[in-house]
């Protein structure tokens, strides 16, 4: 089985809190990792403005860095659940 290569991240959110801001869930014994409840309300925050009026420059390039950890964390949890249902191989 081939892995194919993690989407690059070119930037963190200036805000994005460190702490605690990726919490790790259990489902069927595989670790599945998530924005934390306080990302995904800056987040749902940003929409919201977004949908109401323009983003400033600064909340756009923060709602993009959002969206590239997004698709980290979507790539590490398919790679992950992958690998867990692979089949294994004999040992040689």
């Amino acid at each position: 089985m081939s892995i194919s290569q993690p989407p690059k991240l070119y930037c963190l959110p200036t805000n994005l809190p460190i702490d605690g801001a990726v919490r790790i869930d259990l489902e069927e014994g595989i670790p599945v990792f998530r924005a934390s409840s306080s990302v995904q309300s800056r987040v749902e925050e940003l929409l919201a403005k977004q949908q109401e009026t323009s983003l400033s420059a600064e909340e756009e390039q923060e709602l993009d860095c959002y969206e590239e950890i997004d698709d980290y964390l979507s790539f590490v949890n398919r790679t992950m659940r992958n690998l867990s249902f692979a089949p294994t191989q004999p040992a040689s």
